[in-house]
């Protein structure tokens, strides 16, 4: 078994130069040209924020993460439209209770993101998003429970004020 250093800013530079293509064209699977520059500038940020726990190479993660954002974004997109058509009442609540779920995930920590999204949204096994995120999955999983549990403490907050 091999043990993988830390990656430093310089790697990190060079691994996103050599990645941008392989981000762009996944983006535009998804999304138009400028929102596809959008969303890759948004997963090289979080992807920046990370530096100091990624390992190499980034390939998996990078393209799980610029999926994830392209999904969101589209996501987001239908789900405004749809409210604005004005549907069914029932569906209404329950796009509104996942609105409010996808605000919350956003607004946590980028690891915590990353952990919550190639979990439950990716359905990735531990072991795979542990070695992606250069952990073990101890802490992964305490990780995992530390988000959730931010996700369930903050839905509860928001529920209780309304």
């Amino acid at each position: 078994m091999r043990i993988e250093s830390r990656m430093t800013q310089e790697e990190y530079k060079e691994e996103a130069r050599r990645l941008r293509p392989q981000m762009m064209n996944v983006a535009r699977r998804y999304l138009a040209d400028d929102d596809a520059e959008d969303t890759v500038q948004d997963a090289l940020l979080r992807l920046w924020q990370m530096v100091d726990k990624l390992r190499m190479p980034l390939d998996g993660l990078a393209s799980v993460l610029v999926r994830n954002l392209c999904v969101d974004k589209e996501r987001r997109r239908h789900r405004t439209l749809a409210l604005t058509e004005a549907g069914d009442n029932e569906d209404n609540g329950r796009d509104e209770r996942i609105e409010r779920m996808m605000g919350i995930i956003e607004s946590l920590p980028s690891l915590q993101q990353t952990i919550l999204r190639l979990r439950h949204m990716e359905g990735m096994e531990m072991k795979d998003i542990a070695e992606i995120i250069g952990s073990s999955e101890v802490a992964l999983r305490k990780a995992l429970s530390r988000a959730r549990q931010a996700v369930r403490q903050q839905y509860m907050k928001q529920y209780d004020e309304q």
